[in-house]
């Protein structure tokens, strides 16, 4: 073996490839992998903002500069493509989300013996990385993780202590040790807090708490104690606005994960789109396409699975006043048929991860003659993609969009037309 080797690409989970076939993990295009594994930094590898990096398993592409940060998005997609042999010439030049855009974010609140931490997990461990910053996460959230914790400290200190058998206090448990699950969304009015797993025990939590959320002028602070959500604080109904319509966002809802992300998925699907006079949206959530979409000229049917977003896309509509028709459908249990797709001139679909086989299937025995499919799994998305080629449709246009910064999740838009020849 040779002194060093150069790494040549960046796989799909993170690690660097030599040409021998050897993983690094951390490093960058141009790097050189020494003999004892280690790293002799190359043109593309940069000093990684995050002080939690390497440890948090939130971003695994810190050190990758611009440039091949771009280019694995790109790689991301094109391998998807290429591997259901649909070609690269519809690719085209990638989107990425700024640093400090992450509009929502999961995080794990855990403690023991009074001191909570809250942040990500390690990557490929149940352990919890305390976060002290976030490059990727809006400052709104961020700043306010601090104040959280303290907020989970008097909680922790409020609630009642436990028992032994004999009405006394139980030895080593006058704290328990607390978990929770932290949602925390940037909607119109503010940050929406949503804390799972934890309750508001006695008259000083619940005075805490709406002393916290007041403080700091949060939209809405939920609490799910294993019943479902519960609102302890909405001065005014949350909303997020889509497509210049204020929707209604219930609690835990999906939203795209950076707003400029979102422009520019919206936008290549508006681009696609135009002209289309009845349009079907297929796993629309509370909208995002649908508001887009809907116009004087362009009535759009939203059919979604969840009831309260379903209501909530519904809503949205009828203040807006706009030619939205929300449906109340599993599309997975019962897609919409083909005989129901042709009577629409476009269908846009944003599936789960997993993809949409059946709804695809349908489509491609239907009559419609054009799709923009968005997708968060390059994979199911070109298992789908090859079946619309299958029945002659022809893909005209993929735009790689990476709004999980640093991460290796990738999304994309794609544009196909039914040959009619």
């Amino acid at each position: 073996m040779t002194e060093s080797e150069e790494i040549l690409r960046i796989a799909s989970k993170g690690d660097g490839v030599t040409a021998s076939g050897r993983f690094a993990w951390g490093a960058a295009p141009g790097d050189k992998l020494r003999i004892d594994d280690t790293l002799e930094w190359g043109p593309h590898h940069v000093e990684p903002p995050c002080r939690h990096f390497g440890q948090c398993g939130g971003c695994q592409l810190q050190q990758l500069d611009e440039e091949s940060l771009t280019a694995f998005v790109e790689a991301r997609v094109a391998n998807a493509a290429a591997s259901q042999e649909l070609g690269t010439q519809a690719l085209a030049a990638p989107h990425l989300s700024p640093p400090s855009s992450r509009r929502r974010a999961s995080l794990r609140a855990e403690s023991s013996g009074g001191r909570v931490v809250i942040g990500f997990r390690e990557a490929k461990s149940h352990r919890l990385v305390e976060v002290q910053e976030c490059h990727v996460l809006v400052p709104e959230i961020v700043g306010l993780l601090g104040p959280l914790r303290k907020l989970l400290i008097t909680m922790g200190k409020a609630a009642p202590v436990k028992k032994g058998r004999h009405g006394k206090p139980a030895p080593g448990k006058a704290q328990a040790r607390m978990a929770a699950d932290i949602e925390m969304t940037l909607v119109d009015q503010g940050i929406d807090l949503g804390i799972k797993g934890l309750t508001a025990e006695g008259l000083a939590a619940t005075e805490a708490m709406l002393d916290f959320a007041r403080e700091h002028k949060l939209a809405r602070l939920t609490m799910d104690g294993g019943y479902g959500f519960e609102t302890v604080w909405e001065p005014v109904p949350v909303t997020v606005t889509l497509g210049g319509v204020k929707v209604p966002f219930p609690p835990g809802t999906f939203l795209q994960a950076t707003l400029d992300g979102e422009e520019a998925l919206v936008s290549a699907a508006r681009e696609w789109l135009a002209g289309a006079p009845t349009v079907a949206d297929l796993f629309s959530g509370l909208g995002t396409f649908a508001f887009a979409l809907a116009g004087p000229e362009t009535k759009v049917l939203a059919a979604e699975a969840a009831r309260d977003v379903h209501y909530a896309c519904k809503a949205g509509a009828d203040r807006a006043q706009l030619p939205v028709f929300s449906v109340h459908r599993d599309l997975f249990r019962n897609p919409l048929q083909p005989d129901e797709l042709s009577r629409f001139a476009a269908v846009v679909l944003d599936p789960p991860r997993a993809g949409a086989r059946e709804q695809v299937d349908c489509i491609a025995d239907s009559s419609v003659g054009r799709v923009v499919y968005v997708s968060c799994n390059p994979s199911s998305w070109s298992r789908d993609a090859a079946r619309l080629i299958e029945a002659g449709f022809r893909l005209v246009e993929l735009r790689p969009v990476g709004q999980f910064r640093w991460s290796t999740h990738v999304e994309l838009a794609s544009y196909f037309v039914r040959d009619t020849a």
